[in-house]
């Protein structure tokens, strides 16, 4: 921060300062209930022009909100997986290969954790409906599920 704060022609009118908050819950793990109350109270207390974090995917990868890019969130960039990307690839399948009527989504989903594969699923599921005439369903399963259900489920639903 001194080096770029010595240079007055790098960010004229502001001062470059660093302020940390802690995304970890008490088992040191990134929260997604810390992250966004730590960032609030950064807020609040210090009004800063910029947030760098949280370092974790979980909190702010899948937030659709920021997909739009109109001024509030204009210079929000996330660096994690794009979750909408994985949603506009499964939009060009289904249109290159003229699939028009339904989409199943199989997924696992363990309700603790950074929870990959259901924010992999929720790109799909958002992104899909788009292509209009198109039913998308979500089938979530996990240790000890029915699994017969969820073939016939595809049997029945899918491609």
């Amino acid at each position: 921060a001194a080096a770029v704060n010595s240079r007055r022609d790098l960010l004229p009118g502001f001062t470059l300062g660093w302020v940390f908050g802690d995304s970890e819950d008490r088992h040191g793990v990134c929260s997604e209930m810390a992250a966004p109350l730590v960032a609030v109270d950064l807020w609040l207390a210090h009004h800063p022009a910029a947030f760098l974090g949280p370092g974790c995917v979980y909190s702010a990868a899948p937030a659709h909100g920021f997909d739009d890019k109109s001024e509030e969130f204009g210079l929000t960039t996330r660096a994690g997986p794009s979750h909408r990307k994985l949603g506009e690839l499964g939009v060009q399948l289904h249109r290159r290969f003229n699939w028009t009527r339904r989409a199943l989504l199989v997924y696992w989903d363990e309700p603790a954790g950074d929870r990959p594969y259901y924010f992999a699923a929720e790109g799909l599921y958002v992104q899909l409906p788009t292509l209009r005439n198109l039913t998308v369903m979500d089938v979530v399963f996990r240790d000890g599920g029915n699994f017969s259900f969820i073939i016939q489920e595809i049997k029945a639903k899918g491609r």
